[in-house]
């Protein structure tokens, strides 16, 4: 079993920064790829961004490709978010969510409670 805790989320004005962050804890040798994503009242989850396992590959979706940059710590369990020039459109709440491979689960998929962001024009 993974447990993951996010944080970082908060209330501010278009422009402005936030770096959210997700905790990993729990049985995490076999964390793998994690990632963001977020959803707004009213709308689906969509993904945010992708970070692999060893780092070297990275994905954004279209509308904050340039201003988001995900990252994972050396030790994999812990995954990062710089979110920059914010628009009211990225409010929301973030989800982290991470791959954990076991001999005895196979691969799951674990997600955080969430974090809101809410960004004021």
């Amino acid at each position: 079993q993974v447990t993951l805790v996010e944080s970082g989320g908060g209330l501010v004005q278009a422009g402005d920064s936030l770096r959210l962050s997700c905790a990993a804890s729990g049985n995490t040798f076999g964390t793998g790829a994690m990632a963001w994503f977020r959803q707004a009242p009213g709308r689906q989850r969509e993904f945010v961004a992708y970070i692999s396992r060893t780092r070297d590959s990275t994905q954004y979706a279209a509308s904050v490709k340039d201003r988001f940059t995900i990252s994972r710590d050396g030790g994999m369990t812990t995954v990062s978010m710089q979110m920059n020039r914010l628009n009211p459109e990225d409010t929301g709440a973030y989800y982290c969510r991470a791959n954990v491979w076991t001999p005895a689960t196979g691969s799951v998929d674990y997600w955080g409670q969430g974090t809101q962001v809410s960004v004021s024009s």
